[in-house]
């Protein structure tokens, strides 16, 4: 009988071998046992029994779930490399890299789950006798046809969808999945605008490149017109036949890039983000896999998204965070493109008005090809930055006097002005007035939170939540008072400075809804509203021709930050906040409201712009021997006790110092994490630095057995983060 190796998602670095009556082809999925559990893998070979497998009393596979495979050679190979590069078990990286309901073991199919009106609901509908707004908005979405069950789940709560089919008013129906196999014989449904001489040339460095692989790093300036740039490239791409595949960083900028292509193409367009349905997803899925797409947007994951026809691999934003996994396989959405693109022969484009310190030292090294947009798209000017020092200037709603009087001229105009502050809720903290003390969350030891919506308290660090108390917990005392500003705090107090004025919020309370976001967003548009107030949500890409001013408030803590990528993603931030401002024909300035007005950073921004700053910044990593010139790598522990995970630490600094010098590698740690103490567990981290990748990974591959041998290795929660982005 054959025997077959599985890749199983268990945290072991092994597949595991079976019997099988006939040959399994490679890249099909099995359940197999494993223990007292039956668990779905994917088979990674599949050979003749020989001598040594006659003896061993292999299990055999329960079940074959595919005809044939569905992993290609090239999503074969990012799994191997993912595994390898990772140091992580390759049964979870097939895990990961499988939509959930396959991963679940469920069949293929080209159904969907959908809802349906019925003609009890129609009639009520027509006179109006369905109670509830959310209700009535919900049953009207039905009156032209079915409608999918995770657009409807993207738009309204589980609780209304129930009382619709409580009521009989609508049904639940299977459709199934409109595709466009004839999409490559599209016709452009709008003229695309006169590219200017920057991005004529971009286009045509593309384009000359070919169908060969190729790594291009756009470094625009923000509104210099890098979609403009992806639109026309992404044209004979379609013509040829080939899909594309695009990754943007945030799910909020997906219904506007979608938008965009869709209109420019007239094809569909498909669109992969976690606020869909699991159905949703694999129905994507199959389309792409089947040449079914020709454009495929999505986040993070999407990234695994299979092509029959691969012709091209965009990463929008490509500086962004989010594109980092932070748990289970921690691998990086832009350097896992980067290896898709090169095994699969296509064009790969890296796109940010505020490229990361990497890919940029790529360019400057010529490893990727450099294409610079320095103007903005349409003559609009660049946004002029300005510095407002507040020491010793009495705030209203935290903002200075002269501030507001400037806000106060840009609204009169008929203007929005963009108000930043990256601190949700009302208050950091609240306090004793009496004996000073604070309102902690015992779990982390950190203040809680006020959030004065809910009339609690909460922790943004573990979650945790709890009712406002009505006296202090060390002295007793009533004088309870909140310290600090929050975006609520400051949309209250905006209120009452400029009562005329439209405002809105936005940060992950205010826009918590289904569709919530991109709602708000079409209003801000619209023109419904003046005054936006938010977090780093307003900075990802948006799109605000109306906005005029953008103001950051209280960003000095990011100047003194112990990462010592703060600066650079602080400069990113104020980068992607001031490209907000002045979009189309109005002139836009931004005013950071600092007390640090002379600090070096600052200054550099405001006097020199990003791509300076970027450059100085590199060569400050390079004296001090920091990645992109060295390569580095994170074992994180955490346990209930901190004497039990620095202790196990210890041991692990010990395993790897037996052989850094064969190496040339330098450890430090145990360093507690930025943030110490979450969900009552005690957070560490020794970090592995070499000056050369392979060193660092033959390091790694040399001590990690060793650490997982070590006693405490059991009773510890460790990680390993290859390449981190941050030490929180």
């Amino acid at each position: 009988m054959p025997v077959v190796d599985v890749a199983v998602p268990v945290p072991l670095k092994q597949s595991f071998s079976y019997r099988h009556h006939t040959p399994v082809q490679i890249g099909v999925r099995v359940q197999v046992p494993f223990g007292n559990r039956t668990l779905i893998g994917v088979v990674l070979n599949c050979a003749e029994d020989d001598a040594t497998n006659a003896e061993l009393a292999l299990k055999p596979v329960t079940d074959v779930l595919d005809d044939v495979p569905l992993f290609d050679a090239t999503l074969i190979t990012l799994v191997n490399w993912l595994a390898k590069y990772y140091h992580h078990p390759i049964g979870e990286v097939w895990a990961t890299l499988m939509p959930v309901r396959l991963r679940k073991g469920m069949p293929l199919t080209d159904k969907l789950d959908a809802f349906a009106i019925t003609e009890s609901g129609r009639d009520a509908l027509e006179q109006s006798l369905v109670k509830g707004k959310k209700q009535q908005q919900c049953l009207a979405m039905f009156a032209e046809g079915t409608v999918e069950e995770g657009e409807i789940k993207q738009l309204f709560t589980p609780a209304v969808v129930k009382a619709l089919l409580e009521k009989a008013l609508i049904h639940p129906v299977q459709i199934t999945q409109q595709s466009q196999p004839d999409w490559a014989s599209y016709s452009l449904q709008e003229t695309p605008p006169f590219a200017s001489r920057e991005q004529a040339v971009a286009i045509a460095a593309i384009n000359q490149a070919g169908a060969a692989f190729r790594t291009f790093l756009i470094e625009g300036v923000t509104g210099s017109g890098k979609t403009e740039v992806y639109l026309q490239v992404i044209a004979p791409v379609l013509k040829a036949n080939r899909q594309v595949l695009i990754l943007v960083p945030e799910i909020g900028l997906t219904p506007q890039t979608v938008g965009r292509f869709e209109r420019r193409f007239g094809v569909k367009v498909g669109v992969l983000h976690s606020q869909m349905s699991d159905l949703a997803r694999l129905q994507v899925w199959q389309q792409s896999r089947r040449g079914e797409l020709g454009i495929v947007i999505g986040t993070r994951s999407a990234i695994f998204t299979p092509m029959a026809r691969p012709g091209m691999i965009i990463v929008d934003e490509e500086h962004d965070e989010s594109f980092k996994q932070q748990d289970g396989l921690r691998y990086h959405a832009r350097d896992l493109a980067v290896k898709r693109a090169q095994t699969e022969q296509v064009p790969l484009l890296l796109g940010s008005a505020t490229p990361s310190l990497e890919s940029l030292n790529n360019a400057l090294a010529g490893r990727y090809i450099h294409l610079q947009l320095s103007e903005r798209a349409g003559g609009a000017s660049h946004t002029q930055l300005k510095v407002l020092d507040s020491r010793d200037q009495p705030l209203q709603a935290g903002i200075a006097a002269g501030l507001l009087g400037i806000m106060r001229s840009h609204l009169q105009q008929g203007n929005q002005v963009l108000v930043f502050l990256n601190r949700r809720g009302y208050a950091p903290a609240v306090l004793c007035h009496h004996c000073g003390q604070t309102v902690d969350c015992k779990s982390c030891d950190r203040p809680y939170t006020f959030h004065k919506s809910q009339a609690r308290l909460q922790c943004h660090h573990c979650g945790a939540s709890k009712r406002m108390p009505t006296q202090c917990g060390a002295c007793h005392s009533t004088s309870l008072q909140t310290s600090g500003i929050g975006t609520e705090q400051l949309e209250q107090g905006l209120g009452e400075l400029f009562p005329d004025v439209k405002q809105v919020r936005i940060d992950s309370d205010a826009v918590r809804g289904k569709g919530a976001l991109v709602a708000r967003l079409d209003e801000i548009n619209a023109r419904k509203y003046q005054l936006l107030v938010g977090t780093q949500i307003l900075s990802k890409g948006h799109h605000f021709p109306h906005v005029t001013l953008v103001v950051v408030l209280d960003c000095d803590g990011a100047l003194f930050s112990a990462d010592f990528r703060a600066p650079e993603k602080f400069a990113q931030l104020i980068t992607q906040l001031a490209g907000r401002a002045g979009r189309a024909t109005k002139p836009g300035e931004m005013v950071i409201q600092t007390d640090n007005p002379g600090h070096p950073l600052l200054q550099d921004l405001i006097q020199n712009g990003f791509a300076h700053f970027a450059r100085h910044a590199l060569h400050e990593r390079k004296m001090a021997n920091l990645p992109p010139y060295s390569a580095q790598a994170v074992i994180r522990a955490e346990a209930n006790t901190a004497q039990q995970v620095h202790t196990f630490l210890q041991q692990v600094k010990q395993v790897f110092a037996v052989s850094s010098n064969q190496f040339g590698g330098y450890l430090a740690g145990p360093l507690p994490c930025l943030i110490e103490k979450r969900q009552g567990r005690f957070r560490f981290m020794v970090l592995l630095q070499c000056t050369q990748r392979v060193a660092l990974h033959a390091w790694i591959t040399s001590s990690l057995r060793d650490v997982q041998g070590l006693p405490l290795a059991n009773r510890v929660r460790w990680s390993l983060d290859i390449d981190p982005v941050d030490f929180s």
